[in-house]
């Protein structure tokens, strides 16, 4: 640990100081938390794949024991059941407290852990936008929000300041978790740590207050606008949120209402008792989250919708024969997508994906895509199925056929869950596991 930051955490933490020392030799703190789109979390548990604990932070948050390996390989992720994630990472969604049929914007959103839990929170309701100003992140991000099954939703990749013009007053809640100096990710990324100084910290304060900037056009009146970092200055946090409100009359710090954490620094210009501030001594490696409310009227983008493709013939029997949730469709370059809601059209902006991937069509046929039988929403539809027997999961997910004897498209379904797909001639069930996301064992 560089003397700099140190000496700024003993300032901060006083008497605490040498607990976090402790803290700074003990393995960071590993957690899941199980994505309600696909399973129940009684249902989860009762599966008794892992040894779980609670987290204070989100009710499907657990602390995953530092010993297991695997679970990145284990069908239970790959079908999208849990989503791994340090425990103090779902604190903000808590304090966001999203509802069935809002319409939410993820900012600064890969790879995906506050989106899916967002998603997760929504039901297949509402809309969420989800956000990631860097290529590579937000190809991530797509990829995590497929495997969760997430089905009403547009992946962007675009600036916060391009994106928020085009879509002023349209969400009743906004998250920035802000890129940030990480300082509470220091014990497992090496360059945040190899990155930091007092300069670093300045610029992304600098950056932070732009990206909150373009947040508040895009937030109704009366919507909600929740900030969180993970990293412990008070330059990218509390200071962070007095700068922001001196700018924006109409927000108004709210209290965080929640039980986990502690309450802020004082000394900022802020109500510190509103904010939540996760130190490693309060069982989550390190966030901080702070909620506001704009009571201003803000000027509305207008919303244009897409019409719905009429289903050539290829793909209506596709559907008629497999079985899918009443979604609209829509059609770019041969490959369908759906969802539950019109589409949205959205100028100049990136868009990775909205909807769900339901196939393609090529030469008058229908080939299905690995996110249709991945998407939750679909999963009480499907027609044709088959439940992976113990010694046939790691057959499957290593991409070898399966011996049933049923024909042409198949769901494919681990634990009852939706993991992939096959197409059986009768004898075998060839196998349609992506090829990038075999494993040989977990």
């Amino acid at each position: 640990m560089k003397q700099d930051f140190l000496d700024r955490m003993k300032e901060m933490l006083n008497d605490e100081y040498a607990l976090y020392l402790e803290t700074l030799q003990q393995p960071p703190y590993r957690g899941l938390r199980i994505n309600t789109l696909k399973i129940g979390i009684d249902e989860f548990q009762k599966l008794d794949l892992y040894a779980l604990k609670p987290t204070p932070f989100a009710k499907d948050s657990f602390y995953l024991d530092a010993a297991v390996s695997g679970v990145g390989n284990h069908p239970s992720h790959l079908s999208g059941m849990i989503y791994l994630q340090e425990p103090s990472a779902a604190s903000a969604v808590s304090v966001l407290d999203p509802q069935e049929n809002d319409w939410v914007l993820d900012l600064c959103a890969a790879p995906g852990g506050k989106s899916t839990q967002i998603a997760a929170r929504l039901n297949n309701t509402g809309f969420l936008l989800s956000n990631e100003i860097e290529n590579s992140r937000a190809n991530i991000l797509l990829s995590n929000m497929e495997r969760c099954g997430v089905s009403e939703m547009m992946v962007s990749n675009a600036s916060p300041a391009a994106l928020c013009e085009q879509v002023k007053g349209w969400f009743d809640k906004v998250l920035v978790d802000a890129p940030c100096s990480g300082e509470g990710m220091f014990k497992k990324n090496a360059k945040a740590l190899e990155d930091w100084s007092i300069e670093h910290v300045k610029a992304c304060q600098s950056r932070q207050l732009h990206i909150l900037d373009s947040a508040y056009q895009a937030l109704k009146q009366e919507g909600v606008l929740v900030y969180s970092t993970c990293t412990y200055a008070p330059e990218e946090n509390e200071l962070v949120i007095q700068k922001f409100l001196a700018a924006h009359k109409d927000m108004e710090l709210v209290d965080c209402n929640v039980k986990f954490g502690r309450a802020g620094l004082s000394g900022y210009g802020i109500n510190e008792a509103y904010v939540r501030r996760i130190f490693p001594m309060d069982q989550g490696e390190g966030h901080f989250i702070a909620k506001m409310v704009k009571h201003g009227e803000q000027e509305l983008s207008p919303i244009k919708e897409i019409k719905a493709l009429k289903l050539n013939e290829a793909v209506q029997d596709f559907m008629n024969k497999q079985g899918c949730a009443p979604l609209h469709f829509y059609e770019q370059q041969g490959k369908v997508y759906g969802r539950a809601a019109p589409f949205i059209k959205l100028d100049k902006i990136r868009i990775l994906r909205q909807g769900i991937e339901c196939g393609e069509i090529i030469k008058n046929r229908f080939e299905p895509h690995h996110a249709f039988y991945l998407a939750s929403v679909n999963q009480p539809y499907f027609k044709q199925s088959y439940e992976l027997k113990p010694d046939e999961i790691k057959t499957y997910l290593h991409g070898d056929v399966i011996n049933a004897e049923l024909k042409g498209y198949t769901a494919i379904l681990y634990q009852g869950v939706g993991i992939g797909f096959a197409k059986g001639d009768g004898r075998i069930l060839k196998n349609k596991f992506p090829k990038g996301l075999r494993v040989n064992s977990f």
